[in-house]
């Protein structure tokens, strides 16, 4: 049976838990052949991945390496034949004022947020060009287009990968190959539920730690799930979606139309 990405090969960075599990097994659903990347063993992943029943690989780069992404890349060639669909997803979080801000940490966040966007990119676009057909899927943030209190590096990170998604969407715009972001409000991931954690730890009960969180953001009071950002990623990767481009699209709730 012919699926609507069958023969399309996916690399989605940070794929081995939480969003870019979520979007990885979607977009597998939809029959395209995935490159996984994540640290540790991947085992698992792999195997619930590979249920859908395409091809199915996995790349341990650290994404923070420019010299790691190009050894991604060249193994998404030489055992794909390349890549048709990015999903740069990876990242990282850290809360502190700014004056308090770890500086490795800074430059940390920069390099997984924001650089590893660049590289990655760079890296696909021939290739895309090349086949006349691509699509560029970075995972921002609404933290791309508001701040919040003690994440300097991740806003500024989220907001620079909106800045290179328009972009690479504008030097893209009469070809086959579309950049957009899709920009989450709160999902429940390992970097949200720790801060929920911190309220816990507070004293605040779990339920109302959860409650309080949502309730200062996001008017929906409830969580964007992985699922509803893959389909997302499906809409934006479809025929539909050919012509948004340089779009920063908001999945958050209702937190950016207060």
């Amino acid at each position: 049976m012919t699926t609507p990405l069958s023969g399309k090969t996916a690399l989605v960075t940070g794929s081995t838990s939480g969003i870019g599990l979520g979007i990885a097994l979607s977009l597998a659903k939809a029959g395209a052949n995935l490159i996984l990347n994540g640290f540790g063993d991947a085992s698992a992943v792999i195997a619930e991945v590979q249920q859908f029943g395409g091809k199915v690989g996995h790349h341990p780069a650290d994404v923070s390496d420019p010299a790691q992404i190009a050894d991604m890349l060249a193994y998404a060639e030489r055992e794909f034949g390349g890549v048709d669909i990015l999903v740069n997803n990876a990242g990282i979080q850290h809360v502190a004022a700014v004056e308090d801000f770890p500086v490795e940490r800074w430059d940390s966040i920069i390099a997984i947020n924001l650089s590893s966007v660049f590289h990655a990119t760079r890296l696909s676009l021939p290739g895309m060009r090349a086949k006349a057909w691509g699509r560029i899927i970075n995972v921002a943030s609404v933290h791309g287009q508001v701040g919040s209190v003690g994440k300097a590096a991740y806003v500024a990170a989220k907001h620079g990968v909106i800045g290179l998604t328009k972009v690479v969407g504008l030097e893209t715009a009469t070809s086959n190959v579309t950049c957009n972001a899709i920009c989450p409000g709160w999902v429940l991931t390992p970097l949200v539920q720790k801060q929920i954690d911190d309220r816990v730890q507070a004293g605040v009960d779990p339920q109302q730690a959860q409650h309080d969180l949502l309730a200062e953001k996001q008017p929906s009071l409830a969580f964007v799930t992985p699922p509803q950002l893959g389909e997302l990623v499906l809409f934006l990767c479809s025929e539909a979606g050919s012509q948004v481009r340089g779009a920063a699209w908001n999945i958050d709730g209702g937190w950016l139309a207060q």
